[in-house]
């Protein structure tokens, strides 16, 4: 790899970062704790990395309640719960809108100490696996349907009679201001369950991961990958009904119901005129629950479109795979290939151990390819299912301020910190409970459209991948092979146009495969439908739940992310070729460019546009 320069050796300070105008005073959007300490040089010491992977737009001040419960249960696991040797958590702060995260090392004298309970903590689990992963989904369920069961509503006028006969003494505004609070600490109950296995899955993958290059010097790492692919995981089963549905549609003549899937209710009254249609509306009406508790975004965001409220989505989708479906074209994943070849591939390497090494190999891939679908059906669970959930019952608390006068939208809480947002309703309270008008309908409003131009100030500029001056060595794993923040892939970023010498952009070869085509550059799940077949997506990252994207694109290039990224984890499971963590590719392609794509050396050429 080419030196990296003197002069680029180093990623700009936070505090040499312009402030985009009309963004002044972002800071105070925020909980203080998430802003750099200005002043303190803090902030201009540590080596941080933007993690667009999971927050690629800008934070408005409720939103953060998502980077703040993932990170910070992300590092109990490391540090309180299993004792991980050489990982602590990761610190974590907003900047310019964005989450940066600087990952916590153990130090070097700590980490024998820790291997003993480590292994006890670690072991339990492994040797238990499918009995508490059991436990695991119906503790999350348990929460998610008490979650459902809040309510939220408007204060009556009066206290009803029967409540004055039974001495109830109270009048209904502890049941909001109980629930708000019940709402906030039931998803970060679910968040704290979502890091119970995860941590395990890359653990496993990661364990098997260094024996392989251990007793193969020289061995890819994408032939590590395919030896755990072609599983079943549940993160496939909401594309996978969709697919299901089109087949079904076809088999019963209904393609010409589906000719404006957004309209809703028309298509639906369509199908169900049709002959046939009852027993479609019976398959769509079954599948919904839980699968379509899915967003085309990640969930991390307020404005996220989950499909059991916006169905003109998983509909469209539906449509496409009807098309698809008539043109011959196969829809399905590609698993019996996928298996064949991560059979072959065990096989070939199997036969180069004998002894212990192969118990050892034997045994190590077995724990990786049990341990491996959580690393992606985790995100159903949670960053849909459950946020999904969180998301409908915040709006529904906000109807009850627009209601009151508040705000505008339901949307408009957003703009609030949840700490706020209890603020406010003890306003709303105590306005209704002493008969006089609050005070948030004359303050909120304008505040609100305050914040507003902050946000979308903030929005035009876009994030720097990494901050500040990063070590000689990166050697946190779960930074490595989530993020592709790697001690090369940093160098490559630093380098920028002068790496490779030849205008080629590189990053991690995550899926293999060569292929060209036409550039489509997304930033932005609304512009998913913008993808065309046989187009290459080239994206700051990619979600989980672009699933029925992947069926129609020819490759995918990110600008983060690792070789267990969802990116690079979704392009091996639809047969695609990936470069990901390229720090850099959604800002140099523009969309209808030709380029090619080498999945396997991890290159991106354009070759003309």
């Amino acid at each position: 790899m080419t030196a990296v320069q003197p002069s680029l050796k180093s990623f700009p300070k936070p505090s040499e970062l312009p402030v985009p105008p009309g963004a002044e005073g972002w800071e105070e959007l925020y909980p203080y704790n998430l802003v750099f300490r200005n002043g303190s040089g803090a902030e201009d010491e540590k080596f941080w990395f933007c993690d667009s992977q999971h927050w690629p737009t800008v934070f408005k001040p409720f939103e953060t309640i998502g980077g703040e419960f993932a990170v910070k249960c992300l590092g109990q696991y490391n540090a309180r719960h299993l004792i991980i040797p050489v990982a602590n958590g990761i610190e974590f702060k907003i900047h310019l809108g964005y989450l940066y995260m600087s990952p916590i090392p153990v130090p070097e004298e700590q980490i024998p100490a820790r291997v003993p309970e480590f292994e006890r903590r670690v072991g339990h689990y492994f040797q238990n696996w499918d009995s508490l992963l059991e436990k695991w989904r119906q503790k999350v369920r348990a929460t998610i349907d008490e979650m459902e069961g809040l309510t939220f509503k408007p204060l009556p006028e009066m206290v009803p009679f029967d409540d004055i006969l039974s001495g109830k003494a109270k009048d209904g505004s502890e049941v909001l201001m109980e629930g708000y609070d019940r709402l906030i600490q039931l998803c970060y109950q679910n968040w704290q369950y979502h890091f119970e296995f995860l941590n395990l899955g890359y653990l496993a993958y990661l364990d098997f991961f260094s024996f392989c290059k251990q007793v193969f010097p020289g061995i890819p790492d994408q032939a590590i990958a395919k030896m755990v692919q072609g599983v079943d995981m549940e993160l496939f089963r909401p594309d996978d009904e969709l697919k299901k549905l089109a087949t079904l549609a076809v088999r019963l003549g209904l393609q010409s119901a589906f000719a404006d899937t957004d309209d809703v209710p028309g298509t639906l009254a369509r199908v169900a005129e049709a002959a046939g249609g009852r027993e479609w509306l019976d398959a769509y009406m079954a599948a919904q629950d839980p699968w379509f508790n899915f967003t085309i975004g990640n969930g991390f965001y307020g404005h996220d479109e989950y499909w059991i409220e916006h169905q003109e989505i998983p509909l469209g989708f539906i449509k496409d795979y009807i098309r698809r479906l008539e043109q011959g074209e196969q829809i399905m994943r590609p698993v019996d290939e996928l298996i064949a070849e991560r059979d072959r591939i065990v096989s070939e390497y199997r036969e180069l151990l004998d002894g212990e090494q192969l118990a050892q190999f034997d045994a190590k891939r077995g724990l990786a390819a049990t341990a491996y679908p959580y690393v992606e059906n985790h995100n159903f669970y949670i960053e849909h299912w459950t946020m999904g959930v969180f998301w409908r019952k915040v709006r529904e608390l906000s109807a009850v301020f627009v209601a009151a006068g508040f705000w505008a939208d339901r949307d408009d809480i957003l703009y609030l910190t949840r700490g706020e947002v209890r603020e406010a309703l003890f306003d709303y309270v105590c306005g209704w409970g002493v008969g006089t008008e609050a005070t948030g309908p004359h303050y909120w409003p304008a505040e609100i459209e305050r914040r507003r131009a902050i946000i979308d100030a903030l929005k035009t500029q876009r994030p720097q991948p990494a901050l500040n001056t990063p070590p000689a060595q990166i050697t946190e794993p779960f930074t490595m092979m989530l993020y592709g923040i790697t001690t090369e892939q940093v160098q490559q970023w630093l380098a920028g146009d002068d790496e490779g010498g030849d205008g080629a952009i590189t990053g991690m070869a995550a899926s293999p495969g060569v292929v060209e085509g036409i550039a489509r550059v997304v930033t932005s799940a609304d512009q998913l439908s913008e993808v065309q077949q046989d187009e290459i997506l080239v994206a700051t990252i990619t979600a989980p739940s672009w699933g029925p994207i992947f069926g129609k694109i020819k490759a995918t290039v990110t600008d983060i992310g690792g070789m267990m990224s969802h990116a690079a984890i979704v392009c091996r499971e639809y047969g695609l070729p990936a470069v990901t963590g390229t720090g850099r590719a959604s800002t140099t392609i523009r969309t209808g460019q030709r380029i090619r794509v080498d999945g396997s050396a991890g290159r991106v050429e354009i070759l003309s546009d």
